[in-house]
């Protein structure tokens, strides 16, 4: 009977022991998203849109730098599903970046817990679905990264924080945009501009009908806001503005800016910024909030316009009167470029660590690898119309890459992408980037086609150095910016000009880079970057989660759904508890 009592005693502070090293460990946050259809109306028209737990858009992801988050993610659509969490970096585990090169899609019916540190990470970000041009019918949110307690930000505390998300969207759902595009067509402009999943305030009665639902934004006067403004739209570059109000812009996917007030600010494809916004005008009317189509023919785009409201507490009437005026630069192509130009990464500032944001000199590191990525217009391959980076057109794997690796699958990629466009004809493969571990890539992105076109990279935040019109050259790096470039994870590069960054391999992984315009990430204008550790260890990969999916090759090792693990086990956390919960029936069952 002692010698139960000294093992049920000491068998008790073992259990306290592992109950505090998992308390002192860094929080978990866990979501529960249900992505299933609803009818909305938008823009006046009955439509599907996909929701997250009934709601368009969906919820914010609102967690603090190093938080573990487990979001479990139930597929309630008739397609398969994969969520991705843009400029999320993954560290160590592309596993969970919920892009068809790296993950096996969520069948419908399914649910799957994705699992993944925000480490070392500030900033405004959001989350889509990947497959099938499915965020061109909604199942966006926000996902904000707030710093630590001990990490000073680098203006006063905002009074309020407020998340807009912004973006051009279509009458017909993304299976009818995917059809057209099939069949070798346009998608057309498009119907109008979502604020926060609401159409236009109706300021003009011809461009804006009866019976539309818009986007009002409460606040108190005399108060300064962060203003998260995500641009989550298909394809349009737009331009922010807020009536009467200055745009101090101090935060961009990640890396604080220098603060610099701004009229507006061109916002593209899959790019998110932070500005402060005080609330100092007369209350003697609201005042308009306008998201509107850049690089178009402004004259024939004016419906592809969103309007919402900022009403102060104390206003005494209705916005009216025309908008506050975009930029008038139909005829100086160098306007907006020189606005991006002037967004510098605040380098005094810290970022998620104590260290300053630019206590990292990347103007002084040798580079070791040199892509040339271009991009021309839509070509005909095979009989199909297909987009293009370098001549070559993505053809996502059966397996997907990660995997294929992990189970030595082979056959299912190519490792030949070219460091130069191909001088022959195009041509459809899975080819992927090579890159080297530890190494330093420069990236020239040259866009001869005559839209606007923006581009994502996964797992890194890159340098943005340079930015012109014309053909990039060897000669153009004497212009690169080599001390504050800004570092985010989706760059712009405006029709016939060149966009250059600079990345630091160091998170292995495979790692999608891609247009963000949908209809040519849709169309194959995307590849991968592989980065693989020559040297065996756990340290800078995480193992492939007990949860994962397969398909393609490697179909057969798919068990069953397990939906009551699933759901109740998520996360590092809850497996500790799950196991002393085990040991504990052990002990009883043992020891009685």
């Amino acid at each position: 009977m002692a010698l139960r009592s000294k093992f049920f005693a000491l068998f008790l502070i073992h259990i306290c022991l592992l109950l505090s090293l998992s308390l002192a460990a860094d929080p978990f946050v866990s979501y529960n998203f249900e992505v299933s259809y609803i009818t909305a109306s938008p823009l006046g028209v009955p439509q599907q849109v996909i929701a997250i737990n009934g709601k368009f858009p969906g919820p914010t992801i609102n967690v603090t730098t190093n938080n573990n988050v487990a979001i479990n993610v139930k597929n309630k659509l008739d397609e398969n599903l994969l969520m991705h969490w843009s400029g999320i970096q993954q560290r160590r585990s592309s596993w969970q970046d919920g892009v068809p090169g790296t993950n096996c899609p969520i069948p419908p019916k399914w649910n799957w817990t994705y699992q993944f540190q925000v480490k070392d990470q500030i900033g405004s970000f959001f989350y889509f679905p990947t497959l099938h041009m499915q965020r061109a019918s909604g199942g966006f949110g926000s996902f904000v990264i707030n710093n630590r307690a001990i990490i000073p930000i680098p203006f006063d505390t905002p009074y309020g924080d407020i998340v807009i998300l912004v973006g051009d969207w279509y009458k017909r759902n993304h299976t009818a945009l995917r059809k057209a595009l099939d069949a070798g067509k346009d998608l057309g402009m498009p119907d109008g501009v979502l604020i926060n999943g609401k159409g236009p305030y109706q300021y003009n009665t011809t461009l804006v009908p009866d019976g539309i639902d818009h986007e009002t934004i409460e606040v108190q006067p005399g108060k300064t806001y962060r203003i998260r403004v995500h641009n989550v739209g298909t394809s349009t570059s737009l331009n922010f503005r807020i009536q009467n109000h200055n745009l101090l812009l101090a935060e961009s996917e990640g890396s604080y800016t220098v603060q610099q007030n701004y009229t507006s600010l061109d916002i593209h494809v899959g790019q998110s910024y932070s500005f402060l916004v005080t609330t100092d005008q007369n209350a003697s009317s609201d005042y308009y909030i306008v998201a509107s189509a850049r690089f178009v023919n402004e004259s024939q785009w004016k419906r592809v316009t969103g309007v919402a409201v900022l009403h102060y507490t104390n206003s005494k009437g209705k916005a009216k009167g025309p908008l506050p005026e975009a930029p008038n630069d139909e005829f100086d192509k160098t306007f907006s470029m020189n606005q991006a130009r002037s967004i510098r990464w605040n380098v005094s500032a810290s970022g998620a660590r104590p260290n300053p944001q630019g206590s990292f000199r990347y103007g002084s590191i040798n580079v070791t690898d040199v892509y040339v990525l271009r991009n021309k217009p839509l070509v005909t391959i095979n009989g199909k119309r297909r987009a293009t980076l370098s001549g070559i057109s993505f053809v996502n794997p059966t397996t997907p890459i990660r995997l294929a690796d992990q189970f030595k699958v082979k056959g299912a990629y190519k490792l030949d992408f070219p460091e130069t466009p191909l001088t022959g004809p195009p041509k459809m493969e899975t080819s992927v980037i090579n890159g080297t571990y530890r190494g330093f890539m420069e990236v020239i992105l040259q866009n001869n086609d005559t839209k606007m076109h923006s581009y994502h990279l996964s797992g890194y935040a890159v340098f943005v150095v340079g930015m012109d019109y014309g053909e990039w050259t060897e000669n153009s790096r004497g212009t690169y910016n080599k001390w504050d470039g800004i570092a985010r994870s989706t760059v712009q590069v405006y029709p016939g000009a060149w966009t250059a960054i600079l990345v630091s391999l160091d998170n292995v992984g495979v790692w999608n880079l891609r247009a963000e315009n949908l209809d040519s990430w849709y169309l194959g204008q995307e590849t991968y970057v592989r980065i693989v550790n020559p040297e065996e260890t756990n340290k800078t990969e995480l193992p492939i989660p007990d949860n994962a999916l397969f398909c393609g090759a490697l179909s057969k090792l798919q068990k069953p759904e397990d939906i009551s693990f699933a759901v109740s086990i998520t996360g590092t956390r809850s497996k500790l508890f799950f196991m002393l919960l085990m040991a504990v029936s052990a002990f009883i069952s043992v020891f009685g």
